[in-house]
């Protein structure tokens, strides 16, 4: 259904919901947004059943006569798992600078399965190309956090130029048939319940809208939008290399030329049939042709199709093979990131759109002020670390020769075995201390010794005053 000419729903090209500022959502514009939502979830539909291997090539009219092979060669699904392991395989350190603000950042992260939520978030843009984190109490007035689908719920934007969330709308199907569709409409001041007509208002706690949409890219793609159509053609041409083997392993045997009824009966001395044999004793013995019958051999047109595909599908995905012999055998650092560039780049692109989802968040979150201050989301410090092989023998190398040019903790930072420079490098003077407290050899620790010259220093000065 198309948003009619007289309504106040703007639909932009990378699939935004535009409203009048300050408006609020009227009955007919939110069937016409539920509507248009519908339109989009088709092609989430689409991508989770590529996802999940049903693809077109299953669903195909069966052919009548020959082999009839159905293979899927499921890409998709490694083209977004491998995409998302490398951006949230190691999960996003979040901090505050403040101590205690900080643990109680954490502990809420902790309750809340942050990590998980957030990895799920980061699958479902890879997938839809959109993913939401929604706000809630529960029945202890507690904050939580839940991740949706946008397959059932979207955001309106305001139509300013900085486009501001105005709204968070979850729909579902009326079960009891009463009405088409059932939700909420969520604004930054009140939530309203809807059925056939807009229903009863509940007050919002967060004084803004407590939902946030994560995306990968602004065009709102999914990480194999690209290669769909390279996907399904990878499955006809590898099941048709099936077919193709299952009909030589099926060829018959033609044997023209030779009398096999050795008994008279009018019928050949051998089972046709089980034997896939065509016979003809109507030809001299002297013409007899025995040999298979065959169709032209298209294998290395095919093995040249398949590479090719496989090949546009990383290239366009810009998702490594890291199944590639070449890719595996090269342990040089430089030259794996160089391999990885492309998708290094689009990582660092989703970063950023992480980065500022996040902050809004956490923005929600300390709203109340139970978390942490109101104004302490922007303090926060993000670090999305790469889940990628790393060489911690050359890591160590490169800190050794940066300890003398640059901070003992600039040099700790290029360790991907430690997390947190500035703890790392409190720990390290710690153990020091501890080392030469504890020195061998010593009557009493060197602290102590230390402790007992600058008394006897003391003594000594107070016994010349005297």
């Amino acid at each position: 259904m198309a948003i009619s000419s007289n309504s106040d729903v703007q639909v932009t090209d990378n699939h935004l919901l535009l409203y009048p500022k300050d408006q609020e959502i009227t009955k007919t514009d939110l069937q016409s947004m539920i509507s248009q939502n519908e339109d989009w979830a088709a092609d989430y539909k689409e991508n989770l059943q590529l996802y999940i291997g049903q693809h077109d090539i299953l669903t195909a009219t069966k052919k009548i006569f020959g082999p009839d092979n159905r293979l899927v060669v499921n890409m998709p699904h490694y083209i977004v798992d491998t995409f998302n392991g490398y951006f949230m395989g190691n999960p996003p350190k979040i901090t505050l600078p403040d101590k205690g603000q900080n643990q109680s950042l954490q502990d809420w992260n902790d309750s809340n399965s942050l990590q998980d939520r957030l990895n799920e978030v980061s699958k479902q843009a890879d997938l839809y190309g959109r993913s939401f984190l929604f706000f809630y109490q529960d029945e202890d007035a507690e904050t939580k956090v839940a991740v949706v689908s946008p397959q059932k719920a979207f955001m309106v934007y305001d139509d300013t130029v900085a486009q501001r969330p105005l709204a968070f709308i979850t729909y579902a199907k009326d079960r009891k048939g009463k009405s088409q569709w059932l939700g909420n409409i969520y604004y930054a001041n009140k939530t309203v319940a809807f059925g056939d007509e807009l229903g009863e208002e509940t007050p919002n706690p967060y004084g803004m809208v407590p939902a946030v949409e994560f995306i990968d890219n602004v065009e709102r793609q999914g990480v194999f939008d690209n290669v769909k159509t390279l996907c399904q053609s990878l499955d006809k041409v590898l099941s048709q290399k099936a077919n193709q083997v299952e009909y030589f392993d099926n060829a018959y045997l033609k044997m023209l030329g030779l009398n096999l009824d050795k008994d008279g009966d009018g019928k050949p001395d051998v089972d046709i049939m089980q034997n896939h044999m065509i016979y003809s004793p109507d030809a001299e013995a002297a013409d007899a042709v025995v040999d298979f019958i065959s169709k032209p051999d298209g294998d290395t047109m095919q093995e040249n199709m398949l590479n090719r595909l496989m090949d546009l599908i990383y290239q366009t995905s810009q998702v490594v093979n890291l199944n590639d012999k070449e890719f595996s055998g090269n342990s040089s650092g430089v030259a794996l990131k160089y391999k990885m560039l492309p998708m290094q780049n689009m990582a660092a692109n989703k970063e950023r759109k992480f980065r500022q989802g996040l902050r809004q968040c956490y923005r929600i979150l300390f709203s109340l002020g139970r978390v942490a201050p109101e104004d302490a989301w922007s303090d926060l410090d993000f670090n999305f670390p790469r889940n990628m092989p790393a060489n911690v023998e050359s890591e160590a190398d490169t800190a050794q020769k940066l300890s003398g040019i640059t901070s003992q903790e600039t040099a700790l930072s290029v360790l991907s075995i430690v997390d947190d420079p500035k703890e790392e490098l409190k720990r390290k003077q710690e153990e020091q201390a501890e080392k030469v407290k504890n020195m061998p050899g010593l009557p009493f620790a060197a602290t102590d010794q230390q402790k007992d010259q600058d008394e006897s220093l003391g003594g000594e000065a107070d016994g010349e005053e005297e």
